[in-house]
């Protein structure tokens, strides 16, 4: 139904550094803050025509699981009144940021848990009462430059080995040290540059939310907090459209589970200088989307409305004989003094295998779609390959549409069948991977359904 009122809208942010000492999230091991280079953010947008509000929350962080969403969703209902499934809180994926949840050897960092929630909320407060009239619109650009498919066919002499089963990988992820021995990559990325535009009905900037499916940069020193190119984006964007102080730049991550930046075949010309190649990824991207600018259809009654469906995968969990094989090695691992190979990897994934047998043989996947005038948006829970993402773009025919990963909750790596079967560290059974075959597919599905109103 068609809003009979003016379309509203409003942005906000708010700080989420971490103090030094933190834990940072983002590696097989632990790392400590040790330096603040850039600050990170809780980002919200609201949108709302008189029939329905949406709301999206995008931190910089590297991942939250849905647990603690779920506490940010019943506050902002507290305080809002929304119902949590107009609500959209997602991770930009930096792997710099302040540790919310457990990752392999690092834990969470509780005492900078505790304060998240409350965050996503006030920024959300903060958007609801900057909210002006508004108009909006979609935008596309194309960027293929930076993304890479970081799984590799590799030369059969070359013998990539699964930590969790022992045996040997079609494919290798991340071949660093045998870029000699790389045949080609597996799959393409995603490189559209999507966009949602807003602004007040007289031309000012309130917000602009953009997808891009790469994983991060990654250009820094460990010990560093920084929101990677997510920020730097956010910073160049705002300068290149003019904007005032209360613009607020938003970059969420895509379908980027098997993409990154990494040069493994050296076709690029990247600069070596820390931070300078997130600074460059950034700006790049903010300047694409200021070009299509001047191109764009602007609605001022959106129609807006919501699609939220919790869908059951099955789990892949070890069995009895895998189980009883980690627990000894687990019993006789050397934790603390873990080394970063072969061995080292072996006895990181027998413990995931000991704590991966307690979760239920059954996960809950929320999947959500934000109908916005012409456009949709999906949020889908964990890191999803690109191939999901474009295949969901080639149904929808052009329609405006991009998907946010990482959203409402953590599931890990979401590998289509025929990848999972290939192998590669996405791939490698633990607690940040661990959906069967089935999965992607049937989430895939069910994303299709709620894009087109058939649930």
């Amino acid at each position: 139904m068609k809003a009979d009122v003016s379309f509203m809208a409003g942005a906000a942010k708010v700080d989420t550094t971490p103090p030094l000492g933190t834990i940072i999230n983002g590696d097989f091991i632990t790392h400590y803050a040790n330096e603040i280079h850039d600050p990170l953010f809780a980002k919200a947008l609201w949108l709302e025509n008189g029939v329905s509000t949406l709301v999206f929350v995008v931190v910089d962080i590297c991942v939250m699981g849905q647990k603690l969403i779920d506490e940010a969703k019943a506050q902002i209902r507290q305080e809002q009144g929304l119902d949590p499934s107009c609500i959209m809180v997602c991770s930009t994926h930096t792997h710099a940021a302040g540790a919310v949840e457990e990752v392999h050897l690092v834990q969470a960092d509780l005492a900078y848990r505790r304060k998240i929630p409350g965050k996503i909320a006030q920024a959300v407060s903060q958007a609801r009462e900057k909210r002006k009239p508004a108009r909006l619109a979609f935008g596309s650009a194309r960027a293929p430059e930076h993304a890479v498919c970081r799984r590799f066919w590799m030369q059969e002499n070359y013998i990539p080995i699964n930590p969790v089963t022992g045996d040997r990988d079609a494919v290798k992820t991340n071949p660093s040290g045998a870029e000699k021995e790389i045949i080609r990559p597996v799959s393409s990325p995603d490189t559209e540059l999507a966009f949602l535009a807003v602004q007040t009905v007289q031309g000012e900037w309130i917000s602009i939310l953009a997808n891009y499916s790469m994983h991060y940069v990654g250009d820094w020193e460990n010990g560093t907090i920084t929101a990677d190119y997510f920020g730097t984006f956010s910073g160049a964007l705002k300068k290149m459209l003019g904007a005032n102080e209360d613009f607020v730049g938003i970059l969420t991550n895509g379908t980027s589970g098997d993409v990154n930046i990494w040069d493994f075949l050296k076709e690029k010309n990247y600069p070596k200088v820390h931070f300078a190649k997130s600074k460059l990824i950034g700006a790049d991207l903010a300047g694409k989307v200021t070009e299509q600018i001047p191109s764009l259809q602007w609605e001022t009654h959106p129609e807006l409305g919501i699609s939220y469906k919790v869908v059951e995968v099955n789990r892949r969990l070890p069995n009895e004989r895998e189980l009883a094989r980690a627990r000894e090695m687990v019993a006789r691992g050397d934790y603390e003094n873990l080394q970063p190979n072969q061995e080292g990897w072996a006895y990181l994934y027998a413990r995931e295998q000991v704590l991966l047998a307690e979760f239920h043989s059954i996960a809950q996947c929320p999947v959500q779609v934000f109908h916005i005038g012409e456009g949709r948006v999906g949020a889908l829970p964990g890191e999803i390959f690109a191939e999901t993402g474009l295949k969901i773009k080639q149904e929808l025919k052009g329609k405006p549409y991009f998907t946010v990963c990482m959203a409402n909750g953590n599931l890990g790596y979401v590998p289509p069948a025929h990848e999972l079967e290939r192998g590669g560290y996405e791939t490698w059974r633990c607690r940040i991977s661990n959906l069967d075959g089935q999965a992607e597919e049937i989430l895939r599905n069910k994303l299709l359904e709620l894009i087109n109103g058939n649930e």
